[in-house]
């Protein structure tokens, strides 16, 4: 199966424009993924005011942990005086330092989903829209490579090829090689028309193929 495997046609003109596509694609995928990037790290700076929040309750926490550490010596009253202000800086600075963390994650998350549905979603769009069709082109080529592998020396393999171009091509297809394909088929022509066959999907008779 793999030996005739066929990504791009042997047609030169035909293999410019597919090579352009994907070049094309690959290059709307990468741009696709830098905005997606971009607008990643432009939400995320946001979490600098989380961090703010933050930075002041751990501040405040910490105030109140000196002063409790100050009084904790003081007799009699120092040991439940200096746990008063540790708990009252765990209630304010602690849940400040808290609420802070959680607006910083909750930005970072929604960064992430930002940025990957600014990224992903055309992706997928562009995906659906080229991929099916060009998985389509690679499978005809190569099937058609496989086929061709036969020696189309042969009078009858080449008087099949040519009549499924005869009867199967529309004539804007048919007329860049013959000006009378009936009557090429008829009086056992069959150049012209095995490479109209070839050519629908991207292939050249091997003995006539140009690189």
């Amino acid at each position: 199966m793999w030996e005739h495997l066929t990504l791009y046609p042997d047609v030169p003109t035909l293999r410019r424009a597919q090579i352009v596509r994907d070049v094309l694609v690959l290059g709307l995928i990468a741009l696709f993924v830098w905005v997606g990037v971009s607008v990643y790290h432009l939400v995320d700076a946001l979490s600098v005011l989380g961090q703010g929040v933050s930075s002041a309750g751990n501040g405040i926490q910490g105030a109140f942990d000196d002063v409790g550490n100050a009084v904790s010596n003081v007799p009699i009253v120092g040991g439940p005086l200096g746990g008063a202000f540790h708990g009252a800086g765990d209630a304010t600075g602690g849940n400040l330092a808290d609420l802070g963390q959680q607006g910083q994650d909750a930005v970072h998350l929604l960064a992430r989903t930002i940025g990957f549905i600014t990224a992903g979603l055309p992706i997928a769009v562009l995906l659906v829209a080229v991929l099916p069709a060009r998985v389509r082109g690679v499978r005809e080529m190569s099937a058609a490579r496989a086929l061709t592998g036969m020696d189309l020396a042969d009078p009858e393999r080449a008087r099949l090829l040519a009549m499924r171009a005869a009867f199967g091509l529309p004539f804007r297809e048919l007329l860049p090689y013959t000006r009378d394909p009936f009557g090429d088929l008829a009086e056992g022509r069959y150049d012209a028309l095995v490479r109209a066959a070839l050519a629908d999907v991207g292939l050249q008779p091997r003995e006539i193929r140009k690189v």
